[in-house]
Parts: structure tokens; sequence; C-alpha cells
């Protein structure tokens, strides 16, 4: 997920105003809480703050507290947010997206109108990956199975109505969509981009609403927006009456859960390794959905649903 770098400054100010609840979350700014990681052995974890990201960055927080570790989480809106930090070092640790890392990093060094690295294959993807993060001063752990790719959705009645089963057969209607999506869709390949030059679908306004957050869910559900993004994980659509289009020509890379981990702590606290690995090798995309539809259907707390996961995995 592509976006313009920030000041170091607005990036504080940034992770000031956005900064999501976590378990151990405080209200400081990214720069306050790298120092009690150095002096406290505290490790920060940040990611996106939607429903996916709440479940994976607290799954990564008990992994983590379980090896000694104080686990504090932040989660803000966009990848541009946290990235800085992650290179910086004043966060360590990242559940990211194989695709949507890959092609920022890779925007990053080349420019933003490189062409994607990413493909719809895993290894490939990753081989395209490693020198961009190691440049990047990024270590990458080994990717898991469940995969979350971004979708878009509209509401089930019009879907039923319409007779829309793929983006296509949207695309084929000839009407003009507002798209309820992060600001960073506008460009991409796997969002605007992809949606206008793959499909032809005529974007005529995004608004800019987050990333399957309940403020998309309600625009496209009360018709202030036509066509709203999520993740294919997202358990709540069903209950609100809301329906994924397929993604019939492709535009979605692979979108692996992988750990992504400063490399310069990692140097220094390469014990992680094992138990982030060991995890990955055993999450699947069924174990995100369930956990996801948890929070969002039944209201339950991330940390708790993350750590009666790991308890009955016997990861923690």
């Amino acid at each position: 997920m592509h976006a313009r770098r920030r000041s170091h400054a607005a990036l504080l100010l940034a992770g000031l105003l956005l900064a999501g609840c976590g378990g151990d979350s405080s209200e400081e700014g990214f720069g306050d809480e790298a120092s009690a990681a150095a002096d406290q052995g505290t490790v920060t974890i940040a990611g996106q703050d939607f429903t996916g990201g709440q479940v994976m960055t607290q799954l990564y927080a008990k992994l983590l507290e379980s090896e000694g570790f104080t686990a504090k989480v932040k989660l803000v809106s966009t990848r541009d947010l946290y990235m800085p930090e992650l290179q910086s070092g004043r966060v360590q640790v990242v559940p990211e997206y194989l695709a949507g890392i890959t092609d920022f990093l890779n925007t990053e060094a080349n420019g933003a109108n490189a062409k994607p690295v990413s493909t719809s294959d895993v290894d490939g993807t990753l081989s395209a990956l490693e020198p961009l993060a190691e440049e990047a001063g990024i270590t990458m752990l080994q990717p898991s199975q469940a995969s979350d790719q971004n979708a878009f959705f509209v509401t089930t009645d019009r879907a039923e109505e319409e007779g829309l089963v793929t983006l296509s057969d949207l695309a084929a209607t000839g009407e003009p969509v507002t798209l309820a999506a992060p600001g960073d869709c506008k460009g991409r390949d796997d969002c605007e981009k992809g949606l206008t030059e793959v499909y032809g679908l005529d974007i005529a306004e995004i608004v800019p609403l987050g990333y399957g957050t309940t403020q998309t869910k309600e625009a496209v559900r009360d018709g202030e927006a036509d066509l709203g993004q999520t993740g294919t994980t997202d358990g709540s659509l069903e209950e609100l009456d809301l329906v994924l289009l397929e993604d019939d020509k492709g535009i979605q890379p692979a979108q692996n859960l992988t750990p992504a981990v400063n490399s310069e702590w990692f140097a220094e606290h390469n014990e992680v390794e094992e138990v982030l690995n060991d995890f990955s090798a055993q999450f699947t995309t069924e174990d995100l959905a369930a956990l996801s539809l948890e929070v969002d259907v039944e209201r339950a707390d991330p940390a708790e649903v993350a750590e009666e996961y790991l308890t009955e995995k016997g990861l923690i």
C-alpha cells in the first residue's frame, strides 16, 4: 500500500493522533516509546488499524510477551506512517502483507512510477522483496500460510438486483463509482489504478474512510458510496448485508502475512525468529478469518482472542 513520504515531525504527530488500542499500548509517540524499548526491553509492534491488523499485532504481542518482552502495540491508518519508524528502529516488529511491503519498498527505492515487482507467487515475491528489505534495514521472516488480500464489496441487495458477482460485472454497468477506501488507494495497482485500467471502472470519487472500517461499510450501506474496500477475511460482511465481488481479473498479488523486523534490533534479539516462524508455519487464512469474525461480529477484544488462540495451539 503505497503513499507519499512524510516528514519525521508529521509522522510523530500522526503516531500521537492515530495510535490504536493494543493490549499495553500507550498514548505516547513513537519516539518516546523507542527510548523505553531500549532501556526496558520493550518491543513496539505496529500495524494498520483494521480488524486483521488488530488481530495480527496482538498475536505477535502475545508471542513476544511469552519470550519475556514487554509488548507495546501501535495501530495507524496506513503503511507510510509506520514504515519509517520500522526502518529507524523506533518500531521493531510489524505483521506485514507480503506484496504490500514489497511494492512499497520498491516504490521507495525506485520512484513512484516503478513497475510493481510483486506477483501472485509467494516465493517469487519474497525473492524480489529481500534485497529491497535489506537495503531498508528490515529483515523478513517466514511468510505464513494466512493470506488477506484486498477486496471490494457492494450491498447484497444491489448484487442480487443487478446480478453482480465479479468486478467485471460492476464495470459492465458503465455507471460512475464512488469508492470508500484508504486515502492511499489512488494510483495503486491493487486499488484505484487496477480498478480503472484493468477493469475499466469509472471511479468518480474516492472517499477516504479507511480499509475495512465501520465508516467504510456504513457508507456503502447508506448509499454514500457504491463500492467499499476491505480484506478477503472480513467476517462481518454477511451480517451487514454486504458481499464481496470476485477479483476475476486478478489485480491482487500475494498478501501472505509475514513478520518484518528491524534488522539492527533483530541482530540483538534473533531468538524471536523461532517463535514467529513457528507461528507462521501454523497460521492459516481460515484461522485469521475466524479470529477476525470474533472481533467484528462478537465484539471480542483482539488481545483476548489472540491469547486464547495461541494458548489452544500450544504456542504460548
